[in-house]
């Protein structure tokens, strides 16, 4: 079932079980989705990668305004934002963990023969498309330069 769908269905058992937390999560969902089909240039019917990329802007965003209201003492608005991210979350494929990752980006630096930091570029551009959606961007290339440092 395409996310559309199955966020237009959540929303509705979020209405139904009066889960207003829930609801305000899923609505900002749809209202991203909406927003990336309508964008210039844009196809009618969202891929899975440009949905994935979608959830992981918006989960992005409530991070770091999280991080913000923690900062500044707001634990009201702080709330809010981790209470959406966790809905968010739940749309975004599984994460992987640390040690999968440095796995994975072993094998590519042994199957591009890289040997040192000029080689970032090779080891990012292979690993970032294989990880798109299952590893977040800052910590590939935190273990990139780390293993080719």
């Amino acid at each position: 079932m395409p996310l559309q769908q199955n966020i237009d269905q959540d929303i509705k058992s979020a209405m139904l079980s009066k889960d207003s937390t829930r609801l305000r999560g899923l609505r900002a969902i749809k209202a991203a989705l909406l927003v990336a089909k309508t964008e210039k240039g844009a196809q009618e019917v969202l891929t899975e990668e440009a949905e994935i990329r979608v959830l992981q802007k918006l989960a992005k965003q409530r991070k770091e305004s999280a991080d913000i209201y923690q900062s500044q003492n707001r634990p009201d608005l702080y709330q809010i934002e981790q209470e959406e991210l966790l809905v968010i979350e739940a749309y975004l494929p599984k994460q992987l963990d640390k040690e999968a990752i440095t796995a994975f980006i072993k094998t590519v630096i042994a199957q591009t023969g890289a040997s040192g930091m000029k080689d970032m570029g090779k080891v990012m551009g292979f690993v970032s498309k294989e990880l798109a959606g299952k590893a977040d961007g800052k910590t590939v290339s935190e273990l990139v330069k780390e293993l080719l440092g």
